[in-house]
């Protein structure tokens, strides 16, 4: 994988130069993309792009301040080739495989039933992201439910579980692993180094659910009768050939880690490994190749459209434009515009691991997850070597950090509003977006807590 300092030092943005409002269009359009489509839906879905490209425009002016034009443009192209390209084509291969697969019939939903497909589910967002895991399981939880009378818990769970929880073990889980992934983390050290303190937290919430459902569920005859009357149902799995083109997107993203087939070229003075794209040429196959090999009414029926995609792709093209600036002031540590932070984060030199793994996740339950992750990692020195090695236990924390509190609001990580707006839908009344968190608060905290204490401090 290309080293983060792929762009030579003399050609690198000065981080040190830059004041404090350098970060500010990277702040306005994460706070934009968090609070404008709840405080103000129609003026956000109608104008996010011109909303975007305003923050997008606005970074560039204290990079060109700094050090010119060529230093500015530099930048970006070095942030567009080796994080945003991959990035954007690995999420839209995910989102369009797991699109093609729909699971029908109704399962039983009965706690014991619920509590195996939310672990079934938190199992398969490792491997098929965790937008294509809930995309695929929210319906059929819906049908399997459909009789009780308290509902709403379970798709909290499903927020907590499948949506944001189960992508720690790799980078196909979550965004943020991936953007680690692509700056030199090796494919497996999520799974390795991540998979207690996930077992943890999973089996916790895993057993609350269950508890929790059964007690509820023990309220409500009508759901029993009807459970006893139907048996539950028949399931059906359509487009079952997505499951190999899911099995190339793993390979494919695990050969260009460990092979080193093709050489490295500049392009712009960047250099770009071809290893990397090759992988991204084989994904968009895989992609087109799910989009022409699927049976014909499985996408309509899963509700499928590119809009969601075409939205994300727009957001996160601004999210990497305006970043540039704040990785180049964390780069600077103690001498740049947020060098109060850099010393709450280090102690004598030393990464705090738990300020690390709170201070990720507090940002991550606000901001998007994956800008989060890529700033601490810069902010723990941006070496993929040290962070796998002297430092794991810091890789960890931020990983941690920026996976597991994306499940704190709705804002946090992108299947949370998802999963919100399609149960709605179908008329499922969800807690506001207060009531969620006093929910997040009551079962996700202690939970953390326990994982502060057992694997950072």
């Amino acid at each position: 994988m290309t080293a983060p300092d792929a762009i030579g030092q003399a050609a690198r943005l000065d981080g040190a130069a830059l004041g404090a409002e350098a970060i500010v269009p990277f702040a306005g359009l994460l706070l934009s993309i968090a609070f404008l489509p709840l405080l103000a839906p129609r003026i956000w879905h109608r104008h996010y792009g011109k909303i975007v490209a305003g923050w997008a425009l606005l970074a560039l002016a204290p990079m060109i301040a700094s050090q010119g034009w060529a230093v500015a443009l530099r930048e970006l192209l070095h942030v567009t080739l080796l994080d945003y390209v991959p990035f954007i084509i690995l999420l839209a291969t995910l989102y369009t495989i797991t699109g093609g697969i729909r699971i029908s019939g109704r399962l039983a939903g009965t706690p014991g039933a619920n509590t195996a497909t939310l672990g079934l589910g938190t199992v398969l967002a490792g491997f098929m992201g965790t937008t294509g895991a809930s995309m695929l399981l929210v319906r059929p939880i819906l049908q399997a439910n459909a009789r009780r009378r308290h509902k709403a818990h379970v798709f909290i769970f499903l927020i907590f579980l499948v949506a944001n929880i189960g992508g720690a073990l790799s980078p196909l889980g979550d965004p943020p692993l991936f953007l680690g992934f692509l700056r030199g983390v090796d494919f497996f050290w999520p799974t390795m180094h991540l998979f207690l303190p996930t077992l943890l937290v999973a089996g916790v919430l895993l057993s609350c659910f269950f508890v929790l459902d059964s007690i509820l569920y023990s309220r409500e005859s009508e759901a029993r009768a009807g459970r006893e009357a139907s048996g539950g149902g028949q399931l059906s799995i359509k487009g079952t050939i997505n499951f190999l083109f899911l099995a190339g997107v793993i390979g494919a993203v695990m050969l260009s880690g460990r092979a080193d087939l093709l050489p490295a070229v500049e392009v712009g003075g960047i250099h770009v490994d071809l290893d990397g794209a090759l992988r991204d040429l084989i994904l968009i196959g895989l992609c087109v190749a799910s989009l022409r090999l699927t049976e014909p009414g499985v996408r309509a029926g899963n509700g499928f459209e590119w809009r969601p995609m075409i939205e994300v792709a727009l957001i996160f093209a601004g999210i990497f434009a305006t970043i540039v600036s704040p990785l180049a002031i964390l780069r600077s540590g103690t001498d740049g515009a947020l060098g109060d932070m850099m010393t709450l984060l280090n102690d004598g030199g030393q990464p705090v691991d738990h300020m690390f793994f709170w201070m990720t996740g507090m940002l991550s339950s606000f901001l998007d997850n994956a800008p989060t992750y890529l700033a601490f990692f810069t902010a723990a020195g941006g070496d993929p070597h040290q962070l796998m090695g002297p430092f794991a236990t810091t890789l960890a924390a931020i990983s941690a950090g920026a996976v597991y509190m994306g499940a704190m609001t709705y804002i946090g990580n992108a299947p949370n509003f998802m999963v919100k707006s399609i149960v709605e839908a179908q008329g499922v009344r969800m807690p506001s977006f207060l009531g969620y968190m006093a929910w997040s608060i009551a079962f996700l905290v202690p939970v953390f807590l326990l994982v502060t204490v057992l694997f950072f401090i």
